[in-house]
């Protein structure tokens, strides 16, 4: 029987749209396996269709439609003030048993910009009243009010933005858009706006070990080059004892070159002696870093990730249990 695993989870970082986890006690398979989920297979919703009523500015009807789709799209549950999990919400518009469209299944928006009524709106001097401004996904109406354009990751970037939402197409004098987008809930398996993350990545946590016997034999200017030589700078030179020691955030920083390596065989008496200083990546500790794009917070997205990757789990065991009973 194959050893069993108890995998754990330790949060390094965490912000809405951003997390950095610890996964440890598992080993490459899982975390491939988390981190394809979360790419491609952790349901959301995106803007599927769009009907063009009028669309008088530069762009083509294509173009817009295209720019729309890949909008993030927020699910705020009710008892919840983040991005949060559609699935359960929503059903995917194929199973859905609607004729064609239902609340179950999708969520309309409607755009209607006219430049020269929104210049009265707004009061526009008369000098500036020829200038262009920009149509955004502040301007997209939702018919449901928990599920919203997420138009910015953070407030850093909203109040470095000099408009109110993501940038569809600049409208100037004369024109007209008009429009009913339909979003539906899907994976990024079919279509990469679906998908939750802009960034899911893992790398394998470093095993540094120092050989003191070693290193008592060496200068310090040898050591020093040691220090040096390490790109990353995951190793520092100890003001007391003059060791050489671990940097405090090493982890974050190691990337493995073959500089240290090099260094050390040249500063050997002979070929076969023990190495100064091993640098090795660990084979079941990894560091995941994940960012969302704003269609759900970073938490959700892992928390989601796991229960795919459950569901997926379980659907196998039955597949299983129902083969060993039809005797195959």
């Amino acid at each position: 029987m194959p050893h069993q695993r108890f995998p754990k989870v330790e949060i390094l970082s965490i912000q809405p749209h951003e997390i950095q986890f610890l996964l440890s006690d598992t080993d490459t398979s899982m975390a491939n396996a988390l981190r394809r989920i979360m790419i491609a297979e952790v349901p959301t919703l995106a803007i599927d269709l769009v009907e063009f009523h009028e669309n008088t500015t530069v762009l083509n009807d294509e173009y817009i439609a295209h720019r729309l789709g890949l909008i993030p799209i927020k699910y705020t549950p009710p008892d919840s003030m983040g991005g949060g999990d559609c699935n359960g919400a929503f059903l995917p518009h194929r199973e859905c048993v609607c004729y064609e469209r239902c609340p179950r299944c999708c969520v309309e928006f409607e755009l209607d910009v006219n430049f020269d009524a929104t210049i009265r709106e707004r009061q526009v001097p008369e000098h500036e009243r020829c200038l262009p401004f920009t149509i955004t996904s502040a301007d997209l109406r939702s018919s449901n009010d928990l599920v919203q354009p997420a138009h910015f990751l953070s407030l850093e970037e909203e109040g470095a933005s000099h408009d109110q939402g993501i940038s569809i197409v600049k409208i100037g004098p004369g024109q007209h858009l008009k429009l009913k987008a339909i979003a539906r809930m899907g994976i990024s398996k079919e279509h990469a706006k679906w998908s939750p993350v802009a960034v899911a990545t893992y790398r394998f946590y470093p095993i540094i070990n120092i050989n003191e016997e070693a290193c008592s034999t060496l200068t310090q200017e040898q050591k020093q080059q040691l220090v040096d030589v390490c790109p990353d700078r995951i190793l520092e030179i100890d003001a007391v004892s003059g060791k050489i020691v671990v940097s405090e955030h090493a982890w974050e920083t190691a990337t493995f070159t073959e500089d240290l390596k090099i260094t050390q065989s040249a500063m050997k008496k002979r070929p076969e002696d023990d190495d100064f200083i091993t640098v090795e990546h660990s084979t079941d500790r990894f560091i995941f870093s994940v960012e969302g794009t704003g269609a759900m917070d970073a938490e959700e997205i892992v928390m989601s990730s796991l229960r795919v990757l459950k569901d997926r789990l379980h659907y196998l065991g039955n597949m299983i249990e129902a083969l060993k009973e039809s005797g195959m």
